[in-house]
């Protein structure tokens, strides 16, 4: 079943194109039976807004604003379109600081969501993924070392998943984005004091039954493989972790984009099986359930029988065609 877990639109996603339902249109076209909406959740500080976002004169009120016309849109687009795609709506929670946690719980108390994304694009409050001027502050604030940053990356993500248990967790490796640091070695090579505390966050991970996404958008940020790199990914195997797979797609040209590449890393890692969520019918449950999702897989033998591989395909020639 082609799925994706992660996903945003220009609708709501200031550095996004396209709307949302536009999305949602493409994912049909391609032949994903399940496309997850997960805009990111508002920031509730002045000073955690991007600079998109206060050259356009944003303010943490039109960032809650924009998220309430994201959970009725899509809530409506769901209904929708439900007929013909599975479009479990969730967010991005991201953990900045400890008052994060607050404010991620009064969000899922506020409006009703099929799970959450856990994802950590921030350490001492500066973002480490928004570009290399401010991946190089975050360096400088922890005293120039970026051993002492990934270390710091590890364990605010261990708080994330200890206090969210978030049912999909995004993009595990991100601090290594901007860094040049054992560049292509892998958090291995970054020291035993890095590596144990991302070892300790994957045994976290497995150990309340969390999905682990492959998240494709690191090839089109010119990464070998897609998030984690190979290191990490072949640790959680090793211990029994379940991945799922996402475009984290944030245009119609980005849905589907490089899962050709993503199902390579799978084979190649040898994992045989795949893992998605799927929205629990009224009042419905289940033996293994995350959030308000049913855990399901399907082989990778199954999953490469599907007709998305040709739509895909067929996309991908008609845009070299027109190139």
């Amino acid at each position: 079943m082609p799925f994706s877990h992660h996903s945003h639109s220009g609708e709501f996603c200031m550095h996004a194109s396209n709307t949302l339902e536009e999305m949602i249109l493409t994912a049909i076209e391609l032949g994903f039976r399940s496309y997850a909406l997960t805009e990111h959740m508002p920031r509730d500080q002045p000073e955690d807004l991007y600079p998109e976002e206060v050259a356009a004169q944003q303010t943490p009120f039109d960032l809650y604003r924009t998220f309430a016309s994201y959970h009725a849109t899509a809530t409506q687009l769901s209904a929708i379109y439900s007929p013909r795609i599975s479009l479990p709506i969730a967010f991005e929670a991201d953990y900045i600081r400890p008052s994060s946690l607050d404010l991620i719980a009064s969000l899922r108390k506020q409006y009703r969501f099929d799970y959450i994304i856990g994802s950590v694009h921030h350490v001492h409050t500066i973002p480490i993924d928004f570009d290399l001027a401010m991946y190089q502050k975050a360096v400088h604030v922890c005293g120039g070392s970026e051993e002492k940053l990934f270390e710091d990356y590890f364990d605010a993500q261990y708080e994330m998943l200890i206090e969210l248990k978030p049912a999909v967790v995004g993009h595990f490796d991100l601090i290594r984005l901007f860094s040049g640091w054992n560049k292509g070695k892998g958090l291995k090579a970054c020291g035993d004091s890095v590596w144990g505390k991302a070892v300790r966050n994957l045994q976290t991970v497995v150990s309340y039954g969390g999905l682990l996404e492959l998240n494709s958008a690191a090839l089109r940020k010119m990464w070998t493989t897609p998030y984690p790199g190979w290191d990490v990914a072949e640790a959680f195997r090793d211990l029994g972790g379940r991945f799922c797979l996402s475009d984290d797609a944030h245009k119609i040209d980005q849905v589907g984009l490089n899962y050709y590449k993503a199902l390579e890393y799978v084979k190649l890692l040898g994992i045989d099986r795949l893992y998605y969520l799927e929205r629990l019918s009224a009042g419905g449950t289940g033996a293994d359930v995350l959030d308000e999702c049913a855990v399901r897989s399907i082989t990778v033998e199954d999953l490469e029988k599907e007709r998305f591989w040709k739509l895909l395909r067929e996309r991908d020639e008609a845009r070299a065609g027109s190139a």
